[in-house]
């Protein structure tokens, strides 16, 4: 008899099961269609696009410039597609992911509205059983997590927010419909990417706006502007070269790479160097001139400053200036934002910041946000509190390993991976952009195509040989786990508290969650593990 972990020895009904159709469901589906597998994707939302069908806050884009931040494996689709600015918005993202669905046939095996609730491993048959919240039940060999870095909502968990009698949103989970503003009195809780993209435009629309600052950022000016007709062209003639570039590179794009450490230049070398990083409009535009600015704080010390100074020379009121000026962490350990018009919106008579480190809040209430000093009356509250990132989209769904072990329970004190691909005890379960994977310190559409293809690949052995089950060692999986730990030890990283490490979530355990010693290592690493016959990893059947 099955236990009850064991559901089904039936053939399965399908070869792979992917969950989530945005850059990496898409583009998983059409890898495995191309091995002739019988796939079928499932999406919680109306249409695909993932976290660009979802974020539609005033202001949202990409923070990787358009022709960067795009597939590389279609010539035909880079030739098609023309972007219309240097740093795409949320439509114009969102129009090209549904473009790359038509283009390429593949909504028919996409299951829209569709949310997997549970996935239960059968170690007899070596499937996954999947279950759905409408109820359809599926049987699968593969089962593939294309759920995103930055999906899983972080809801505010300030007391009385559900006794606001105004209007409650969240940036992570915009209305479709326009949002009317006009005469309002609005609220924006976070200062993080969401928030610096947002607040300029809230602040255009409403009667005043307040934002409410838990730690300063680092933001560094976008220097957005529409493409013109001749740098597409141009754009495109070079496009083969810049692909195979991308993919050769530390982080997904492509640039010189720093001669030496900052403190091995002159004072007069280094402001520069920061200046011209400054006007590049690159969001790794600073962390790109020198090679120990994430390894010495007095290097990094020096580029901080740099951007504080430019902060405050963008502010006139001084005291203003010094609530939004970053203090007390490196630069470059929380992720950096980009700026367009941020700093210049806290010159508006009518917009303001209350610094909670000051003046912390306490509650919300019916009429607004109070604090220790007073309330602030609001008709609406913006959260921008960001995501359970990196592993709140995997744990959200209850998944049953070997053994009737959970991923919640096997994470517990913090993922645990081989490569980011494969947890041990769960086998034949992939995740694209995992965590201790280079994900969300690179570009993330060539981290996932880089994931897609080794995933493709890895499946492609293993049918050709007739394996039905491949699995993490738990000692491989210790080892890469040590190994990521060693390697953000002698970062700057190590000291910060952020949403890399979990910080951001009450009691998500802190364990740095991306592997930062480059996306082009980490690929090494991938190819000689699948070289060696996928060392690290059990195949059986």
């Amino acid at each position: 008899m099955p236990s009850a972990h064991r559901p089904s020895r039936a053939a399965p009904t399908l070869d792979a099961v992917v969950i989530g159709a945005g850059f990496s469901g898409l583009y998983q589906l059409h890898r495995l269609r191309e091995l002739g597998l019988r796939v079928r994707v499932f999406e919680a939302c109306e249409d695909v696009g993932g976290t660009w069908f979802r974020n539609r806050y005033p202001g949202a884009r990409c923070d990787i410039e358009s022709t960067s931040y795009s597939y590389s494996f279609s010539p035909e689709l880079d030739q098609e597609w023309a972007w219309s600015e240097r740093y795409a918005s949320q439509p114009e993202l969102l129009r090209y992911l549904q473009h790359v669905a038509d283009r390429f046939g593949l909504r028919k095996d996409i299951r829209l509205r569709t949310r997997v609730e549970r996935a239960v491993y059968d170690e007899d048959a070596h499937t996954w059983e999947v279950t759905t919240g409408t109820g359809e039940r599926v049987s699968t060999r593969f089962l593939v997590l294309a759920t995103g870095c930055m999906s899983a909502v972080k809801e505010t968990e300030i007391p009385g927010a559900a006794g606001f009698a105004g209007r409650s949103l969240h940036t992570a989970d915009w209305p479709h419909e326009d949002v009317d503003l006009a005469g309002r009195r609005v609220a924006v809780i976070g200062t993080g990417c969401s928030a610096v993209q947002a607040v300029p435009l809230l602040a255009g629309r409403a009667a005043s706006l307040t934002v409410f600052q838990r730690t300063a950022v680092y933001a560094l000016p976008a220097r957005n502007r529409p493409l013109s007709t001749a740098e597409a062209a141009a754009f495109k003639a070079g496009y083969p070269r810049f692909r195979a570039a991308q993919r050769r590179s530390r982080g997904g794009t492509v640039f010189d790479p720093p001669a030496g450490p900052a403190l091995g230049a002159t004072e007069s070398e280094r402001h520069a160097a920061y200046a011209l990083g400054w006007e590049s409009g690159l969001l790794s535009g600073l962390l790109r001139t020198y090679t120990d600015l994430l390894t010495d704080p007095r290097a990094n010390e020096t580029v901080a400053e740099f951007v504080r100074a430019r902060i405050r020379a963008a502010i006139n009121d001084p005291d203003t200036a010094e609530v939004l000026t970053p203090r007390g962490f490196p630069y470059g350990t929380k992720r950096p934002c980009l700026d367009t018009g941020y700093y210049a919106t806290f010159n508006e008579p009518h917009v303001s910041v209350v610094d909670l480190a000051r003046d912390p809040i306490v509650e919300i209430t019916p009429r607004g946000i109070r604090t220790a000093g007073r309330e602030h009356a609001a008709d609406v509250i913006v959260h921008a509190t960001g995501f359970d990132a990196m592993t709140g989209s995997q744990v959200a769904i209850d998944i049953v390993g070997k053994g009737g072990t959970t991923l919640r329970e096997k994470w517990a004190d913090g993922p645990r991976t081989h490569l980011g691909l494969l947890s041990a005890g769960f086998p034949n379960l992939f995740t694209v952009l995992g965590p201790l994977s280079p994900s969300v310190l690179s570009n993330a559409v060539v981290a996932i195509e880089q994931h897609v293809e080794w995933i493709t690949d890895c499946i492609a052995f293993m049918r050709d040989r007739s394996h039905t089950e491949i699995d993490a060692t738990a000692r491989a999986e210790e080892a890469w786990g040590e190994h990521v730990a060693s390697l953000a030890g002698r970062t700057l990283y190590r000291d910060v508290a952020s949403w890399y490490n979990g910080a951001n979530v009450p009691g998500k355990p802190r364990v740095f969650l991306a592997y930062p010693a480059g996306l082009d290592r980490y690929r090494e690493e991938c190819d000689a593990r699948a070289a060696a016959g996928y060392s690290g990893f059990t195949l059986s059947g």
